[in-house]
């Protein structure tokens, strides 16, 4: 196959934007194929249904709310949010959840004593590119970890970002996450409506 022959890839990053700003970023992560591996959403107001996993700073819905019932592939996922989290100094993850064909994630970048650039806590091989932008990072590390305990590629290789502008986005933003499960059949990246692809 010439060069010529090659498939161009559409771009999905902001031209030109730094993606180790200061500032918040609502990711999306997806399954390849949106094969639905990460879990299924159960609950339908029976109150002996358990609270939604996944949300750090808001007290857990009422126990008749719909969650999601995490798969291995789930609980995989779920455990390496917080692990590759912590191995940034300069993210907080605010909020997330893992839906059965993908993850969302609300995450605070913030800058250390006004370095322009951002590293990991372990930044002995790290050097300056795009793809060691904080965000890229983050993801691409994320994955790599959820991949190689699942033993193979789980997720689509690009994923969705957002830069969250102002309050009432972010407001926006937390009450989706905490209402996904809920309205999962209405989601946009819910399979049988054809959503998340590449």
């Amino acid at each position: 196959m010439s060069m010529k022959e090659l498939p161009v890839r559409k771009q999905i990053r902001l031209e030109d934007f730094c993606y180790s700003n200061t500032g918040v970023y609502f990711i999306t992560i997806c399954v390849e194929g949106r094969h639905e591996m990460l879990g299924e959403v159960v609950g339908d107001g029976v109150l002996d249904v358990p609270p939604t996993q996944g949300v750090l700073d808001v007290p857990p819905f009422p126990k008749e709310a719909p969650y999601v019932r995490l798969s291995e592939y789930g609980r995989i996922a779920d455990k390496y949010i917080a692990i590759v989290g912590s191995h940034y100094a300069n993210i907080v993850i605010k909020k997330y959840v893992v839906m059965p064909n993908h993850l969302h994630i609300l995450l605070r970048v913030h800058l250390a004593n006004n370095k322009e650039d951002l590293r990991p806590i372990n930044e002995a091989a790290w050097t300056r590119s795009r793809a060691n932008d904080t965000i890229p990072a983050f993801v691409s590390t994320l994955k790599r970890y959820i991949h190689k305990e699942c033993g193979f590629k789980l997720f689509q290789r690009a994923y969705h970002d957002y830069v969250v502008r102002n309050k009432s986005v972010y407001r926006r933003i937390c009450e989706y996450i905490a209402k996904n499960p809920e309205e999962w059949q209405k989601d946009c990246y819910y399979a049988a409506k054809g959503g998340c692809l590449e």
